[in-house]
């Protein structure tokens, strides 16, 4: 039976019925603040003859901590309010009208969402998620006994889902934050929040998984705990705590099938993450990032075997942008980062965190694999702004059109594939940037080791086993001339960026 499955935000919104995915409204300032760090708990879990017999202990000190946060803003729809009471959004109404919907206007409406919040300092200072809080012109934040204060959003990180709010109040409980580093899997957790407005709800589960990456699916930097505790739509923003009643994590989303609604899959940020993002808001009212200006790509066993070190493990080089700390250090496409400051890099998603998570002018010292021997680059980063931004990680997923019309060009020497050299006329045709070298694929045999190994019609191959090619001729030599292990190590352009495909022998 096949399943299709879809990332939701964990965030009830009312309207006809209640759905999942909200947004924030941005804002900044600097604030004095007091917030509690790792502070442990003597209150912990009733734990009796190998098993936990009650959670009602912690969950009874938390539980006052966890706050609902409700948000509305406009939008526009159409019809205005989608019908009569809303009976033209109405999924039941939809499927018997179909294109035969009335034609409405857009018009603008108050939509009104729900999720969850966790008190962090005694004044008022809340954590939850952005997208709990995102464009929202008014922010109310109710408590288990009824109360209900207006909440002011200090300041948001939409690349990590992080907002912060500020309350009113003083003499308020709190959540002391653990070391989420230190969580693991099969560690007990528990889930607090107000799932689908039911009022709040305790669920428990374990950690499934750490350090989990989706690839950007939910945010720009991911590093979220798995967890198979029931998380659903109003829960965003809420609790994940441990067994001590300590907060390990801020819960933000869910893996859902088409009926939506908890699947056993669900994903909290790490409060090391986000306690480093509330820092950075509230000491100066925005979270900057370290820039280094490559693009990385994570070094499959093939790569390692193409770059002539089975055993090499890190983040190859795949484009090095110009003016930027990496070219400025003298960091070349196919080198390869092994360690950032003596600590090994192991993938992509983890390189990206660390560049991200140190300040601008921050020097740092790389250990890169060059040409078969290793070398230490000292790079001093930069600060990351809208410009500047790369996405980290691409490994070629995204396929812009490339518009080649047809399989024009001839067979060169790579078995399966039929190649152009660029020339003004394909460079018009394909709305490449002047100065962009290399050879056009035109055609790929589906049958061929190059279509296992991902290459496709459009792309533009710009290395052939390191070397640069700009005519066929360069090309068929460079293929000749052979790999590691006899691959065919090509360095391509696709869309906005570069990556390698390491195609294998017959």
């Amino acid at each position: 039976m096949n399943h299709s499955f879809h990332i939701r935000r964990s965030t009830a919104i009312l309207a006809v019925v209640i759905a999942g995915l909200v947004g924030g409204l941005a804002a900044s300032m600097s604030v004095t603040h007091t917030v509690p760090m790792f502070v442990s708990s003597a209150h912990a879990a009733t734990y009796e003859q190998g098993a936990f017999t009650t959670f009602a202990p912690v969950v009874k000190r938390v539980s006052p901590a966890v706050v609902n946060i409700s948000s509305s803003k406009v939008v526009k729809s159409q019809g205005g309010a989608g019908g009569p009471e809303g009976l033209f959004e109405d999924p039941f109404f939809r499927r018997f009208f179909g294109g035969r919907m009335p034609q409405q206007q857009p018009q603008e409406r108050r939509a009104e969402s729900l999720g969850s919040g966790v008190i962090v300092s005694p004044d008022g200072y809340i954590l939850t998620n952005n997208h709990v809080v995102e464009g929202a012109t008014q922010v109310k934040v109710s408590f288990a006994d009824q109360r209900e204060f207006p909440a002011k959003v200090i300041g948001t990180d939409k690349p990590t889902d992080i907002a912060v709010l500020k309350i009113d109040q003083h003499n308020l409980p709190v959540l002391p934050l653990s070391d989420s580093s230190r969580a693991q899997v099969g560690d007990v957790v528990l889930a607090l929040g107000d799932p689908f407005a039911l009022g709040q709800t305790v669920t428990m589960g374990i950690v499934s998984a750490t350090g989990r990456s989706l690839g950007g699916a939910i945010e720009q930097y991911e590093d979220f705990i798995q967890t198979d505790a029931a998380i659903n739509p109003g829960n965003s923003g809420g609790a994940l705590i441990n067994t001590h009643g300590e907060l390990v994590g801020i819960n933000t989303a869910i893996l859902a099938g088409d009926g939506g609604g908890n699947q056993g899959i669900g994903f909290a940020i790490p409060i090391n993450l986000a306690r480093n993002v509330m820092d950075q808001i509230l000491k100066n009212g925005k979270v900057t990032r370290g820039f280094m200006g490559i693009l990385p790509q994570e070094v499959t066993p093939d790569m390692a075997s193409a770059f002539g070190n089975p055993n090499l493990k890190g983040v190859a080089i795949a484009e090095v942008e110009p003016n930027s700390p990496a070219q400025k250090a003298g960091l070349k496409v196919g080198d390869v980062i092994t360690a950032i400051n003596g600590t090994s890099v192991s993938d992509v998603n983890q390189f990206r965190l660390q560049v991200a998570g140190m300040p601008p002018n921050t020097r740092i010292d790389l250990k890169i694999f060059r040409d078969g021997h290793e070398q230490t680059v000292p790079v001093t980063l930069t600060e990351l702004t809208n410009q500047n931004a790369r996405r980290g990680g691409n490994n070629g997923d995204d396929n812009d059109d490339q518009g080649v019309n047809s399989p024009q060009g001839e067979k060169g020497a790579l078995p399966g594939v039929t190649v152009q050299a660029l020339n003004s006329d394909l460079r018009q045709q394909m709305q490449l940037p002047e100065g962009t070298h290399g050879l056009v694929v035109t055609d790929v045999d589906q049958s061929s080791r190059a279509a296992d190994a991902g290459l496709q019609q459009g792309d533009i191959i710009e290395q052939v086993n390191r070397r640069p090619v700009n005519t066929v001729a360069d090309y068929n030599a460079a293929v000749k001339a052979g790999g590691a292990n006899g691959s065919t190590l090509l360095l391509v352009r696709r869309g906005a960026g570069s990556m390698f495909i390491v195609v294998q022998p017959h």
